[in-house]
């Protein structure tokens, strides 16, 4: 249980910043290990963010030597040779664990013919459901509509947060020795399903503590939906025939698709989908059963989806389904700032992904891995200090969004033209995916003036002073985004630049990135990692897209 309520101030153990699944797990695990723990989410735990509203599939494999192996060998591959095999190992290890668990709580997952259990994939609402009802019986406090704003720190490093709850109209603060942050990535507010609370705050909140970053250059990726639907679930589409307004065909049905098939196609003019390759009522159902989460727009829009075309779009998913996010530099998800740890989205996944991530899988597993190592992490740190986060003397980091300008004249920011300005220096495919250096660094330059206009007068409503961090964060991400993009003139993972095509051996190391005003990059051998092939194997050509799914 929570420790106390001292002057309006909460005091934990551990404060969990985040309320999707590696916020969950990071609660849970900080009191299982018998730590006092308070979670505040910016939406209610167990609906918001991207896992809620769907399901995903999970990288659940037997302890078979053989078989991990293979997936160690196909991930280092697909991913530059940036990950690390013993990281892969332990989440390989830990997720077979922790789905025993979740099955113990009372998942209900199918089984097989012969009674085994399948636990590859999880609904997202079941999912979550069943993770509030955990975190909350292991003691947890839980701080819904809650989002935080700052951190505070002293010269130990971080001492908790504060933020702003949206049920009363109140600021609220928590102390806390330790602090998680599984605020998940940034989706630039692009619409995606679920993903309207992921607006990289928890990398801002980091970063103004000196926090250091990593792989923020492979955030190159998009996800097709419908183009009035926010659902990015499209795997469906394999069964799609893709034509042009004028019904032109524009790729032969049954052949396999370019990966860069729908950005080509689309930079080009609109283009629609039909499923018309589900040709009998059996393949219909079973597409149906299995993901009626993609069909419910389109049946509201009075679309037969099998028998009429629908106009697509490509939704940018940036850091929640790309790579980059807080460098962690322990086993135990621990950042480059004492006391502070990360999982899920908010932390960089290249210990296991590389430079290419996607959805479900490996990115699931992490967050289930990643929020137990940090929690567990953030407790045993939490625990070993010799006096209560009470009793320092902590004040809060926060700065563009939240510390008034000097000129008390300057009016306040306009925190929908800095969304809209930010978004479109990320959305378009000619900037972002279609990734040149002149463009690039024309798109970083007004995003850098962007940024001195974070500073303007502090908003005063609870809605404007919330909207107005989330506009800083994505401009910070953004900048921190193309700034490592510039300096890793290669194509690997999912990073692209037109001028250099090829992957390049020397480059075969992390790209760190910090600083907030300034920006400065550095370049970070990886641990334990294979050697990549030479250029000419054909591994790392010029024809090697980022997959969109």
């Amino acid at each position: 249980m929570n420790k106390s309520v001292e002057d309006g101030k909460q005091i934990a153990d551990v404060l969990v910043i985040g309320g999707g699944p590696a916020g969950a797990w990071a609660a849970w695990s900080a009191a299982a290990q018998g730590a006092s723990v308070i979670l505040a989410d910016k939406g209610y735990l167990g609906t918001s963010g991207a896992t809620a509203p769907g399901g995903t599939n999970l990288l659940y494999l037997p302890p078979d030597r053989e078989l991990r192996e293979q997936a160690v060998q196909q991930r280092m591959k697909g991913g530059g040779f940036l990950s690390e095999p013993d990281w892969i190992h332990r989440v390989l290890d830990l997720v077979y664990q922790r789905l025993e668990l979740v099955e113990s709580w009372g998942y209900p997952f199918p089984r097989d013919e012969h009674g085994t259990p399948m636990r590859d994939h999880l609904q997202g609402p079941e999912y979550m459901r069943l993770m509030r009802r955990a975190v909350s019986r292991a003691g947890v406090r839980i701080l819904d509509q809650s989002p935080a704003l700052q951190l505070l720190v002293d010269e130990h490093g971080v001492g908790g947060a504060r933020g702003i709850s949206r049920l009363d109209g109140r600021t609220w603060e928590v102390r806390a020795n330790a602090v998680v942050i599984a605020t998940g990535g940034c989706a630039f507010l692009s619409k995606g399903l679920g993903c309207n609370v992921l607006t990289g705050d928890g990398l801002l909140m980091a970063a103004e503590l000196g926090a250091e970053l990593s792989g923020m250059e492979f955030s190159r990726q998009y996800a097709p939906s419908a183009a009035f639907a926010t659902n990015t679930r499209g795997r469906l589409l394999n069964w799609a025939t893709f034509s042009a307004e004028d019904g032109t065909i524009l790729h032969t049905p049954g052949t396999r698709r370019p990966h860069d098939f729908l950005p080509k196609m689309l930079s080009k003019g609109p283009v629609y989908a039909v499923l018309d390759q589900a040709d009998t009522e059996e393949k219909r159902n079973m597409l149906r059963s299995s993901h009626a989460i993609f069909f419910l727009p389109l049946l509201r829009a009075g679309i037969d989806p099998f028998t009429q075309r629908f106009p697509l779009t490509l939704r940018f998913e940036g850091t929640v389904r790309g790579t980059g996010g807080i460098r962690i530099v322990g086993d135990d998800c621990s950042t480059t700032v004492n006391g502070l740890y990360a999982a899920g989205d908010a932390a960089t996944r290249e210990r296991v992904t590389g430079g290419q991530s996607g959805g479900g899988a490996f990115n699931a597993s992490w967050a289930i891995c990643s929020g137990s190592w940090a929690g567990e992490g953030a407790a045993r740190h939490a625990l070993t200090q010799g006096k209560s986060a009470a009793a320092r003397h902590l004040k809060p980091a926060g700065r563009s969004g939240i510390e008034p300008d000097s000129d008390p004249i300057r009016p306040e920011a306009d925190t929908s033209n800095l969304v809209e300005a930010v978004q479109r220096e990320v959305f378009p495919l000619e900037i972002n995916y279609f990734r040149s250096v002149p463009v690039l660094r024309e798109s970083l330059q007004r995003l850098h003036r962007l940024w001195r206009q974070t500073y303007a007068q502090a908003p005063q409503s609870i809605q404007a002073k919330v909207r107005a961090r989330e506009a800083s964060a994505m401009i910070a991400t953004a900048r921190w985004m193309y700034t490592a993009a510039l300096t890793r003139t290669e194509t690997r993972g999912m990073h692209t630049l037109a001028e250099y095509p090829f992957a390049d051996p020397h480059q075969q190391r992390r790209l760190i990135v910090s600083g907030l005003d300034e920006i400065q990059t550095r370049f970070d051998q990886v641990p334990g990692s294979y050697a990549q092939p030479a250029a000419d194997s054909g591994l790392f050509g010029a024809a090697r897209e980022v997959q969109i799914r």
